[in-house]
């Protein structure tokens, strides 16, 4: 090769040196932009709706939080009937799901036959693939009038002493909601929690089996441990979803904006009153009062949303550390 040849080749090499790094500058310039454009999206959002809302805010300041009236005719609005209605439906709803959701996890994950896993997951996928307005029909016809006739009866004549199952039943109300929010979330839930045990080292199961741990004790002492960060996260999706669901939890809540003991009376929620409601306001208060509702359903959902992930870092860092020993 002569020199000149080599020349000619240094340079290429040179070019080509030059070009990754360029193409490297800007692929990290355009990830850079990508994620610092989702955290000013959210602070435009946060800003349009104070924005909106300042009108509200200044008639009714912190009382706006803790009033229970709720009347466009008098211009006079108060969120806790939909914080009350929004917070007390997500939480019963995680109680029904997260133990169904945990069982079919594990069953799918650990004790079901292999050809019966592909199957059965998919079917509880497909859960999630419904859309709520079919969720909302569904639990008109057929669950509200089940609960009415008879699992809410059931409850009232044998625990009628408990506060929350006294009153009138009526079929639609808060219990029928966060049933419908539990069926919508346990496919979440469950497909999340089925992966992050399926991802559970083959040498812990084992290493617990060789101790003579049964294999419930195997599933509990080495399985759940490990998995606990996933499942974590998994309820922290499906609390986000049943905070902000609308069609569904419309349709059965009873849409009546008061405080009740009960979880069979009627309630509201804060995307449910900002459905029904949004459509026919005009502008002016009434107006700005649905947005303070929807700034505040924003703050709940990312208050909830960063406790949890609180707890899912300390989970998972203690997770670590019981690995590592």
């Amino acid at each position: 090769m002569t020199s000149k040849d080599n020349l000619r080749v240094r340079l290429a090499a040179a070019s080509r040196t030059v070009r990754g790094r360029f193409g490297d500058s800007l692929f990290k310039s355009i990830a850079f932009l990508a994620a610092t454009g989702i955290v000013v999206l959210m602070g435009l959002l946060v800003y349009k709706l104070y924005q909106t809302a300042d009108l509200s805010i200044k008639e009714f300041g912190l009382g706006f939080l803790t009033s229970e009236e709720w009347d466009p005719v008098k211009d006079i609005y108060g969120a806790k009937p939909f914080i009350y209605g929004t917070i007390v439906s997500s939480l019963l709803a995680l109680a029904m799901a997260v133990p169904l959701s945990l069982g079919i996890a594990i069953y799918l994950s650990q004790f079901a036959p292999r050809w019966l896993r592909s199957p059965l997951a998919f079917v509880v996928e497909l859960l999630a693939a419904i859309p709520s307005v079919v969720y909302g029909l569904w639990g008109i016809f057929v669950l509200a009038p089940f609960l009415g006739q008879t699992i809410e009866p059931f409850f009232s004549d044998n625990l009628g002493f408990i506060p929350i199952f006294q009153g009138p039943v009526y079929g639609v109300g808060l219990f029928s909601a966060a049933v419908i929010l539990a069926i919508m979330i346990l496919p979440t839930i469950s497909a999340i929690s089925r992966e992050s045990m399926l991802n559970v080292s083959l040498e812990q199961k084992e290493a617990a089996q060789a101790l003579g741990a049964t294999p419930w004790e195997t599933v509990r002492m080495a399985v759940l441990p490990l998995a606990r960060p996933g499942i974590l996260g998994a309820i922290i999706l499906g609390l986000g979803r049943a905070l902000g669901e609308t069609m569904a939890v419309t349709m059965v809540i009873g849409n009546r904006p008061e405080i009740s003991a009960s979880i069979f009376a009627p309630a509201y929620t804060i995307a449910s009153v900002i459905a029904n409601e949004f459509a026919e306001v005009t502008a002016g208060l009434h107006m700005s009062a649905l947005v303070e509702l929807a700034l505040i359903l924003l703050v709940i959902t990312l208050l909830l949303n960063l406790l949890a992930r609180l707890l899912v870092r300390k989970t998972g860092s203690r997770a670590g550390k019981g690995k590592r020993t």
